[in-house]
């Protein structure tokens, strides 16, 4: 109950930030972003240290590679994307404002608070936009000393998000794409008089493993067991990165993982891996983790040891945005939701407008063109005659020229894609969770995006390609990746011989797939 009287449900988003550490970057950059509601936070399985090269470039400064594997694609938002992956539009919304939305749904919610790392002036206008949007209740940003994981963010400002005194709060991860049925989520938990809730879905056997997964009774709904990233099958129920916790259990939940570091190592994943001993943390980085904590590997498995731990399973759409590839299909369905529940923001159906699409007022579409489905065309873009564009996101000021074709594809601000030119990416199912295919034994992004202010020129092809900002393309770019390994392989003397022996270098880039006896070898 807050000050008044009334239940206070606080939803807390978070955003956490481990930068790389590679002496050869120039300067530390929030590559890496993730997001939770009421700690909602995007934090890479490992920090990548990744040094990189653009394809025109003999410099390693600030760059990075033009063309990138799917593994590494999360470098997307900072570099090709140029916007702080929370603020990302997908359907025409920042990612996180469909977290909001889904809030202000909740009459008792009466703060949201965004925990992160990012700098105070990130948020600024979106918080200043969004108090307008969604008056009923106070958002607020605060902001880490240092990246502390989604639950040492939680502990960190635990003074002020239970200033109110509520007796609950959300925890949303905004790297997913979901229904976020949080009503539910509430019902369950007052049903069961429960001390957490976590929202869980259903994927396939195969992609299981690639999530924190759970075990449940299938009549109580309790949550019987709970392992992040498990090597082997034991559930196909995985978590979708959405809590409820009752402040009486969570914080105390999170002293107590605070006091086990100081009694015994921490594992660095559950179950051990076949080297145990890499599993725990090395004792020169104790003390630099040690304010690290993830409710998935600190948290969550010691709540399921007590009786009062469910799981609401959803049926509807969930998916991670984890790549800038990953956009797309999240764009995709959030359109589709929208027109279920026939949404005025979207345009309406016609003999070119193939639903679901969304056009902002202030676009220009020639009335040949041909939209959709699941297109988003943001603010003063301009749609020339008989051009095509379908399952693709078009961000503000970019300029689509007569008769060019744009599919699977995400087309950067103020970029141009000149007349009769084609940029495509390759489609994928709706229900896979991977945004990478092989082609020709290379693994690539499914998914072809143009960084800001890229112009494509007329007639010219591009397709599985990622292209930094401010690059022209004058001739055909089909599966850009196997030039970027050429020009690795050309430009290998001009690169630092210590870079390229140095082991954060060759693990990274065999996450790519594609090294193995052709480039790393050269260097072991």
């Amino acid at each position: 109950m807050d000050e008044s009287g009334q239940m206070a449900v606080y939803g807390v988003f978070s955003v956490d930030v481990e930068a790389p550490r590679d002496p050869w970057f120039t300067k530390a950059d929030p590559c890496y972003s993730r997001l939770v509601l009421v700690n909602l936070k995007l934090v890479p399985k490992e920090p990548n240290e990744v040094p990189v090269v653009g394809l025109e470039q003999s410099a390693w400064s600030e760059a990075l590679p033009e063309v990138l594997g799917s593994d590494l694609c999360l470098l997307m938002f900072p570099r090709v994307i140029e916007l702080d992956q929370p603020l990302f539009e997908v359907a025409g919304h920042p990612i996180i404002n469909h977290c909001l939305k889904a809030l202000a749904k909740i009459s008792d919610i009466r703060e949201v608070i965004l925990v992160g790392y990012y700098d105070e002036s990130v948020f600024r206008d979106f918080i200043k936009d969004s108090s307008k949007e969604f008056p009923q209740f106070r958002i607020q940003y605060l902001r880490e000393y240092t990246a502390l994981g989604t639950a040492g963010g939680l502990y960190h400002f635990r003074d002020a998000i239970l200033k109110g005194k509520p007796e609950r709060i959300f925890v949303l991860n905004a790297d997913v794409c979901c229904s976020f049925p949080l009503g539910e989520m509430l019902k369950l938990f007052e049903e069961k008089d429960a001390e957490a809730v976590i929202l869980g879905t259903r994927v396939s056997n195969d992609a299981a493993t690639n999530f924190g997964c759970i075990v449940s009774d299938s009549h109580t709904k309790r949550v019987l067991h709970y392992v992040e990233k498990p090597e082997s099958h034991i559930s196909n129920l995985i978590n979708c990165g959405v809590y409820l916790f009752a402040t009486e259990c969570i914080f105390p939940a999170i002293r107590s993982a605070i006091k086990r570091r100081t009694t015994r190592p921490r594992l660095l994943s559950y179950p051990s891996s076949e080297n145990l001993e890499a599993s725990f943390v090395a004792a020169d980085e104790e003390t630099e983790k040690s304010e690290v904590l993830r409710l998935e590997q600190d948290i969550l498995s010691d709540l399921a040891d007590s009786n009062r731990f469910f799981v609401h399973e959803t049926k509807d759409f969930w998916r991670q945005i984890k790549t800038a590839g990953s956009a797309v299909p999240a764009n995709a369905l959030y359109l589709q939701k929208a027109f279920q529940a026939q949404s005025d923001e979207l345009t309406p159906p016609s003999a070119t407008i193939v639903p679901p699409v969304y056009i902002h007022p202030t676009a220009t579409v020639d009335p040949t063109a041909k939209l959709g489905p699941n297109v988003s065309i943001g603010a003063r873009v301009v749609v020339g005659a008989g051009a095509r564009i379908k399952d693709s996101i078009v961000l503000e000021d970019a300029e689509i020229k007569h008769d060019a074709c744009v599919m699977h594809s995400i087309i950067g601000w103020s970029s141009r894609v000149g007349a009769w030119a084609r940029v495509e990416g390759t489609p994928i199912p709706m229900t896979s969770h991977s945004t990478s295919i092989i082609k020709h034994g290379i693994k690539v992004q499914s998914i072809t995006i143009l960084g800001k202010e890229c112009a494509v020129g007329d007639e010219v092809r591009v397709q599985n390609c990622v292209c930094l900002p401010y690059k022209e393309l004058k001739r055909v770019c089909y599966l850009a990746l196997l030039h970027f390994l050429t020009t690795l392989t050309l430009v290998n003397r001009m690169l630092p011989t210590r870079l390229l022996c140095s082991e954060t270098f060759k693990k990274d880039c065999s996450k790519l797939d594609l090294f193995d006896g052709l480039y790393m070898s050269r260097y072991h």
